[in-house]
């Protein structure tokens, strides 16, 4: 009996020390850390852009897209600090499209009619910060009016992930920023807005998305500290982004922020020139399917590691007067709900269960809380 009891002991030993052992290995495996409103692998945030118009959903404007889909888990809107600059007849004062109907050449903006709709209260934002011509300006704190009216007004939208674009497209020549103000004009926004003690938002650095080497990149980025998640534009030379890569090696989640179908002529690359992308016309949609939609969706799953979300621009481009001149956009069509053939592939795609949709639980799930 006595051995019986030695030899008892001596298994809960052993047992207890293996249960500890297991413990001990699964604190010390590393923990996976996923950036601000970063989703698992594997899953993307689908947002929808890129102003009333397009989005729809509400009274006023109802042929947009949340009139035609399933809600998605995010909407894509700009503003824009420029006072005292005109585009396309707008006079630019103090944050275009935030609380007023605005619209420089590409239609109406007005964020606060969505942020007080009910169909819009599950849905993250996704903002393009314009600053083209201020951004010496705003890092010599020449602009701090707006600046911190802008933290507030962030502040003001309390759990709702915004995801700010600052200076999107940033090497783009239509923007013309000079890099050193534009880098310290990025940092000086975040600082400004940690020192609000603004949480809600994720710092997204975004490229135009072609002809940027990896050591471009490096001299625009404005650093770890101050990125939470790299972008780029996917239009018809998507293919030949390089952003991806580089996010990768920062150890970044990527956002795919503007994607529309743009199929390229022989001279893109000289003049920017693409096809007539109509997706109405059944003949042009194909080509648009083929040469467009099955590259785009192809990125996404073969990078599911970093590629967590992206936004489709659901516009009637060649309507609007910023686009009837510009090459790549002045010949395009890319509202989806116009071809029924389209529709279905696209609901197909996105029904996978690989993309986040609004719903009561999107917020907790993107913030882990």
């Amino acid at each position: 009996m006595k051995d019986f009891s030695f030899w008892l002991l001596g298994c809960c030993v052993l047992i207890i020390s293996a249960c500890g052992a297991e413990e001990k290995q699964q604190q010390d495996e590393p923990v996976e850390e996923r950036a601000l409103f970063e989703p698992e692998d594997g899953k993307v945030i689908l947002f929808v852009g890129q102003e009333l118009e397009s989005v729809g959903g509400l009274d006023e404007w109802n042929d947009g897209y949340l009139d035609h889909f399933d809600t998605p888990g995010g909407f894509t809107m700009y503003t824009k600090l420029r006072p005292g600059d005109e585009e396309f007849g707008f006079t630019y004062t103090g944050l275009a499209g935030l609380n007023s109907t605005d619209d420089w050449g590409d239609s109406p903006s007005n964020m606060s009619l969505q942020l007080a709709d009910p169909d819009f209260s599950n849905m993250a934002l996704a903002i393009g910060f314009e600053m083209v011509n201020h951004e010496g300006a705003i890092a010599r704190g020449e602009r701090d009016s707006l600046v911190f009216a802008f933290g507030d007004w962030l502040k003001s939208l309390g759990d709702r992930p915004v995801f700010l674009r600052i200076g999107y497209e940033f090497g783009g020549a239509w923007n013309h920023y000079d890099r050193e103000d534009y880098i310290a004009a990025y940092r000086y926004m975040k600082d400004a807005y940690d020192s609000m003690g603004v949480t809600n938002v994720a710092y997204v650095w975004q490229s135009h998305g072609w002809d940027e080497p990896l050591d471009y990149l490096e001299s625009w980025y404005p650093g770890d500290d101050y990125v939470d998640w790299c972008a780029y534009s996917f239009f018809s030379r998507g293919d030949e982004a390089n952003m991806i890569d580089f996010a990768r090696k920062k150890g970044k989640p990527v956002f795919i922020a503007e994607a529309t179908p743009t199929v390229s002529t022989a001279t893109v690359k000289t003049t920017g020139q693409t096809k007539e992308t109509i997706l109405s016309n059944q003949e042009q949609a194909e080509e648009a399917w083929e040469k467009w939609f099955i590259p785009f969706f192809k990125t996404i799953h073969e990078n599911a590691d970093v590629v967590k979300a992206i936004s489709y621009i659901n516009c009637h481009w060649k309507s609007h007067e910023m686009w009837v001149n510009n090459p790549t956009f002045q010949y395009v069509d890319a509202r989806l709900q116009t071809n029924e053939w389209i529709k279905e592939k696209w609901n197909a795609e996105i029904s996978s269960g690989r993309y986040l949709m609004a719903n009561e639980n999107l917020f907790e799930e993107l913030t882990g809380k």
